[in-house]
């Protein structure tokens, strides 16, 4: 499997977020030494809270036959052009309580006037998508910074030397690859498709995927069983960039069944937190009450301040977003991210849902 510098990229990834994600490579049984293969690159943080932009909620519907999924097309609130997006690109939603979350744009990028997204309802989520479907009605408002692209699609010709693509979407992972079939289709590039799920009724814009003929497979878990790699993986010849987004374990068995492909590239993106590879237990304090946290070898510090009580911020969970930014008064941080600069290290500052405390060091949280 072939991983590509940033350079290398095209469009450009307005985020910054690494192109290839190093923990879930290392999630993988055998594949850990992969993680040296992967480029870094540093970004810059989240754009300033006066730089949003105001979005209205113009139209809402319903987009998969279990009614879980809600699609909203949202419009600038005074009318006017919306900045421009590439295939694979999302927007960080901060929602009227005061969460942020991320959720792929799913609609035309030529269109300037409208972004898209759709958002299934998960219960016993982290609250999110509980308030997009029942607070985001027709003429709700909410903010953004604008499109940013953890997910960039590398076209080729146009900046890779691959000669196919193969797109690997499990449920709502649907959502940023069907900018990409559209590119696909306009570029004349050859490519496939495999489209998994619970069911039929569970698949978001089932119909508009179908309509690309039989390029695309729909292969449901009710139907035929949870598919193995090789199912997702499909022909795969030389030459392919296989472009996956879902579920944590099928993005897991795709990077395994990939690992000797030095003749296939893999992009890939996950809506679920990462887990925690070769950590080690520490503790913290949060400074303003003076209590003492505990954080598990296999938890984050985040997860460990949320089960304890204590508010902290967060949205992505995968450190790329910079929402869980908190200041460290005492102590060494181990840090995983790619996102915070050197300066800002210095000056004390890391993110908690994907760094830890170094060695046995203690840390002191601004929290």
């Amino acid at each position: 499997m072939r991983l590509l510098p940033y350079y290398r990229q095209t469009p450009p990834s307005a985020s910054g977020r690494t192109r290839h994600d190093p923990v879930l490579a290392l999630a993988g049984a055998g594949i850990s030494g992969l993680f040296a293969a992967s480029a870094r690159r540093r970004i810059s943080p989240p754009a300033r809270r006066d730089d949003t932009i105001a979005l209205s909620v113009l139209r809402r519907r319903v987009v998969a036959r279990d009614q879980d999924v809600v699609e909203l097309t949202l419009t600038a609130v005074g009318g006017g052009s919306l900045p421009r997006w590439y295939p694979g690109a999302h927007l960080d939603l901060h929602l009227p309580s005061g969460l942020v979350r991320q959720y792929s744009l799913c609609g035309d990028p030529s269109d300037a006037d409208v972004y898209r997204i759709a958002v299934r309802r998960i219960p016993a989520g982290g609250g999110g998508s509980v308030e997009v479907h029942g607070a985001l009605t027709e003429g709700a408002v909410v903010d953004t910074h604008g499109p940013r692209n953890a997910f960039p699609l590398t076209v080729p010709g146009h900046g890779s030397p691959t000669r196919r693509f193969r797109f690997i979407a499990g449920g709502i992972g649907i959502t940023p690859v069907l900018p990409m079939l559209r590119a696909a289709r306009r570029l004349g590039v050859d490519w496939s498709m495999i489209y998994t799920g619970r069911s039929r009724d569970s698949l978001p814009y089932l119909d508009e995927v179908t309509a690309h003929g039989s390029a695309v497979q729909i292969r449901t878990d009710d139907e035929f069983g949870l598919p193995t790699a090789a199912d997702l993986l499909g022909d795969c010849p030389t030459g392919t960039a296989v472009y996956a987004c879902g579920p944590a374990p099928m993005l897991s068995a795709v990077r395994a069944a990939l690992v000797e492909r030095d003749d296939v590239e893999l992009h890939f993106e996950r809506f679920a937190a990462p887990p925690v590879v070769d950590g080690r237990a520490f503790e913290v304090t949060v400074a303003s009450t003076g209590a003492p946290v505990a954080v598990a070898a296999d938890e984050t510090l985040l997860a460990a301040l949320r089960r304890a009580g204590v508010p902290a911020p967060y949205s992505c969970q995968q450190g790329f977003c910079g929402t869980c930014r908190i200041r460290v008064l005492d102590g060494a941080v181990e840090h995983r991210d790619t996102l915070l600069t050197d300066p800002e290290r210095a000056a004390g500052q890391m993110l908690t849902c994907v760094s830890r405390a170094a060695g046995t060091s203690r840390l002191t949280l601004d929290l």
